[in-house]
């Protein structure tokens, strides 16, 4: 029996060993981390402003990382879709998502039953970019200030429509928060992106937007679209003569779009810093640097990964009164 029994302890005893050693072989045939492509997934169609800035940074950001990096569009639902997606894929730095203010801190004070956690089932990683809105026009609208866009609202109630990438994303945000504001009855249709709305907007059958800088600002240059105000708290400097709204006559009314890079929670923290370490050095690169300008965005604010966690914290108590107070309901 003694015999038996310490036969039974030596191979159990082998077993650990042998586990022991595969381990570290298991876990190493992908080699150092990364050493396979990288998917970043944007939860709305291609052309919005979510996308052009995932596409914007992905191809420095492959060459920081030695991998590609591949852009992939899981439209729907405000987001909701692709960050779902991302949500329950494995924790190991080969599934990324762009991330946008409405989706991670607006969403949660519109839909109560999401598919995910939005404040626990992510790690934010880096913040990317930041732009204002424009609130614009189409030409045939008489209108040429925010004062007058006010007063064609309030004489022809419910007759303005204004789209956006889909319900929450922060052109609608932005809309409603100017119809409790200032007091007007606009019409929300939401789409499954701004590449989508642009259309309609551009031919004239929704004549009021409130959409980011890089969506719409080549169309106020060549006169498709008429800007009235600018969202954020300062004016642009290629855009001097356009007031905030603001100045134009809403006292408090601000509004900005942030970009992110977000993880599924769990991802090992050197993952976490070797990931935020190359998209700092992305998006600080001169030729990425000049390519965010020109279409608008402040790429300078970088924050730490635990930094951009308090960010998205604030953000989301922040909307949340928005929601409440301006009784922002979805359609």
């Amino acid at each position: 029996m003694k015999s038996i029994r310490a036969s039974m302890m030596m191979a159990a005893s082998l077993a650990v060993t042998f586990a022991a050693l595969a381990a570290p072989a298991a876990l190493a045939q992908d080699g150092p981390y990364p050493s396979r492509p990288i998917r970043m997934v944007v939860g709305f169609a291609p052309g919005g402003g979510t996308d052009v800035v995932a596409r914007l940074i992905a191809p420095s950001l492959a060459e920081k990382l030695g991998q590609s990096v591949v852009v992939e569009n899981r439209a729907g639902a405000s987001g909701i879709v692709g960050a779902g997606m991302v949500a329950k894929s494995p924790p190991d730095g080969y599934t990324l998502m762009m991330g946008v203010v409405s989706l991670n801190t607006v969403i949660p004070s519109l839909f109560k039953n999401l598919p995910y956690d939005p404040v626990h089932d992510f790690v934010p990683i880096s913040l990317v970019a930041s732009v204002p809105h424009f609130v614009v026009v189409h030409p045939s609208l008489p209108v040429h200030s925010l004062k007058e866009l006010i007063d064609y609202a309030k004489r022809n109630p419910g007759t303005l429509s204004f789209p956006s990438a889909g319900s929450g994303t922060t052109p609608h945000l932005a809309g409603e928060m100017f119809k409790s504001m200032a007091g007007v009855d606009l019409l929300h249709v939401p789409y499954k992106s701004t590449g989508q709305s642009m259309p309609d907007l551009l031919g004239g059958t929704h004549r009021v937007a409130f959409d980011t800088y890089p969506t719409v600002a080549s169309y106020v240059r060549s006169g498709k679209l008429r800007a009235l105000a600018v969202t954020g708290a300062q004016r642009l400097a290629d855009f001097p003569d356009l007031p905030t709204v603001a100045e134009a006559g809403l006292p408090g009314y601000r509004m900005s779009t942030w970009y992110g890079v977000f993880a599924p929670k769990g991802m090992p923290a050197a993952i976490v810093e070797r990931l935020h370490g190359d998209i700092v050095r992305t998006i600080q690169a001169p030729e990425v640097r000049n390519k965010l300008v020109e279409i608008g965005v402040d790429g300078t604010m970088t924050r730490t990964p635990a930094d951009f966690a308090e960010l998205v914290r604030s953000d989301t108590e922040r909307y949340a009164r928005v929601v409440k107070e301006a009784n922002i309901k979805v359609e």
